[in-house]
């Protein structure tokens, strides 16, 4: 029984290094090499007759997080792999939850490779071991994946935290103007200051993000 692969990436050269790999086997046809999500769409559409897509990340048109997507609403039973240079955490977490069911690093050997396939399609994941670990360590402080991004952008000034806490109790502006030895413009100017850095639009939202990021 031949085991049927599709290899996308935006790199023709890749795409004939992936293919040296598999030619060791007997039992791998390559159905389909595509350079890009869309182009990979279009063959599917002509035959999906397929076992496993070897999908790259990073490619123009449509990437391949959100080809995966796709292919995993349109056709359920193919097996995506991704097989990518980057192991960086978000390109990962996002992978998984676009339905991969393995990923790779492009440098893998062809033995380990195969073994990778052949373990997808016996219902296992193919992950090598840096990118298991990565995703272990996801799974268990998922804080830090809700939005990389949110984190590193939200910078509030030791007052704006202090206003922020005050709001937090319910107070008033007057009441924490009095708190804080500030004018009450001053803490409306603080609060306008936090709501743009947290992008809330009320005190309700700009609580509860704060709390969400432990910034309070």
């Amino acid at each position: 029984m031949s085991i049927r692969v599709a290899i996308v990436d935006d790199n023709t050269f890749l795409i004939h290094a992936i293919k040296e790999k598999l030619s060791f086997f007997d039992d791998i046809t390559i159905k389909h090499t595509a350079i890009n999500g869309s182009e990979l769409l279009t063959k599917l559409e002509e035959s999906h007759h397929l076992d496993v897509i070897l999908m790259d990340i990073e490619m123009p048109v449509l990437n391949g997080i959100e080809t995966t997507q796709i292919v995993k609403q349109k056709y359920p039973q193919l097996k995506i792999i991704m097989l990518t240079a980057f192991d960086n955490d978000e390109n990962i977490f996002n992978s998984i939850k676009a339905g991969a069911d393995g990923y790779l690093l492009k440098e893998i050997n062809p033995k380990d490779l195969y073994e990778g396939i052949n373990e997808t399609l016996n219902g296992g994941a193919a992950m090598n071991p840096s990118i298991a670990l990565k995703t272990l360590k996801l799974l268990r402080n998922p804080i830090d994946i809700q939005n990389p991004r949110d984190q590193e952008e939200i910078s509030l000034s030791k007052r704006e935290v202090e206003v922020l806490e005050q709001l937090s109790k319910g107070l008033s502006y007057t009441a924490i103007a009095d708190n804080l030895f500030l004018s009450p413009s001053t803490v409306r100017k603080h609060i306008e200051n936090i709501y743009k850095k947290l992008q809330v639009h009320s005190k309700i939202e700009a609580v509860q993000k704060a709390k969400n990021h432990n910034i309070i």
